[in-house]
């Protein structure tokens, strides 16, 4: 299951991580981040162990939204190190986030 990253918890969970981290930037009222989320839940059980996976809600966490620029959602960062490699902005099929993923392990 993708973990929640709140703003409070974001620096421990995910900068600080050893693996690679993948973030789903969304909200509830977003269309498109609907589409994405089963991806995102499935990436989780898929590489779990191997990466860290969850989920941050733009709405109420501003400070990492802001931190990262964040404009559009959905957008899914991809870390390594604590530092942002690449990312995804809009839905895209699950093969696209898998492709991301994997260059990091």
């Amino acid at each position: 299951m993708a973990i929640e990253f709140t703003d409070s918890n974001f620096e421990q969970l995910a900068i600080q991580s050893d693996k690679p981290v993948v973030v789903d930037l969304w909200a509830v009222w977003c269309g498109p981040c609907r589409i994405i989320a089963p991806f995102i839940e499935e990436l989780a059980k898929d590489f779990e162990g191997k990466a860290v996976v969850g989920k941050l809600d733009v709405d109420s966490n501003p400070q990492t939204t802001t931190r990262f620029g964040i404009r559009n959602i959905p957008t899914v960062l991809f870390l390594k190190n604590g530092e942002v490699v690449d990312k995804q902005v809009g839905a895209v099929p699950k093969s696209a986030l898998v492709a991301k993923l994997e260059k990091l392990l």
